[in-house]
């Protein structure tokens, strides 16, 4: 049996019946909106709820944008100061990029030390859980597409021997669910969750579905979901089982 580790979103862990296979690094996809980055700081928020310490690596926004996001989201979020003080949320990671966007001519490189860094913070931290958000922007630091497929299976790879159970958001240029396309570097992670906007223009209706989880059986059911003061809440046929 897999040894898990439990998301804590509601719905989630039924839908994998149980939780993460531990050190799986898992691709949450999804179009603009969709709430890539929220759920990925609410799987760091549950489980330093638990004790467990996580690392949140965001390159879009400062630290303190981030927390004024999710805090806006997820008002009922009430232990998250404490939890960043206590020192089992840290949030890294836009300075860590800042000097690689200048050396785009020696990407390859910089994407080496940008990995070392990662992993020296991981380690210092002692965090179980990470996040990459995005992983879609190390792309405007490396244009080679082969060079970039390695240096995403180096970094997954580098966290995975760290013990490391980690979610990377990817932005999904077409979010609709028939027209979508896998690029290569997708089929590098253990996991894959992606994030819908279903039904017609004036309807959207968004929706989880779990493609892969490597070592581990998931649900194969597409899920409505909504995002409530208290987090996100999945609704698949499993949900209402466990009930």
């Amino acid at each position: 049996m897999a040894d898990l580790i439990k998301s804590g979103i509601d719905g989630m862990d039924s839908m994998l019946f149980g939780g993460f296979p531990r050190e799986n690094q898992i691709m949450v996809g999804g179009g603009p909106g969709a709430g890539k980055s929220l759920i990925a700081f609410e799987y760091i928020y549950r489980g330093a709820l638990a004790g467990e310490p996580g690392m949140i690596f965001a390159f879009d926004e400062e630290p303190k944008k981030i927390i004024s996001n999710v805090k806006g989201a997820f008002p009922n979020f009430e232990r998250l100061d404490g939890l960043i003080d206590e020192g089992l949320i840290k949030i890294e990671g836009r300075d860590i990029l800042q000097e690689a966007f200048n050396k785009y001519e020696q990407a390859g490189m910089e994407f080496g030390r940008i990995v070392a860094d990662m992993e020296k913070k991981v380690i210092a931290s002692g965090a179980k859980r990470a996040v990459v958000d995005s992983s879609s922007d190390f792309e405007l630091v490396i244009k080679d597409p082969i060079i970039y497929r390695r240096s995403m299976w180096s970094l997954a790879a580098n966290f995975r021997r760290l013990g490391v159970t980690t979610v990377f958001t990817s932005e999904i240029h077409n979010p609709d669910r028939k027209k979508l396309v896998f690029k290569p570097e997708h089929f590098i992670f253990d996991g894959i969750i992606l994030m819908y906007q279903n039904g017609e223009d004036s309807r959207r209706i968004p929706a989880l579905e779990i493609i892969k989880m490597r070592g581990h059986k998931h649900s194969f059911s597409t899920a409505p979901y909504e995002i409530t003061p208290n987090g996100f809440k999945i609704y698949s046929p499993e949900t209402i089982d466990d009930q």
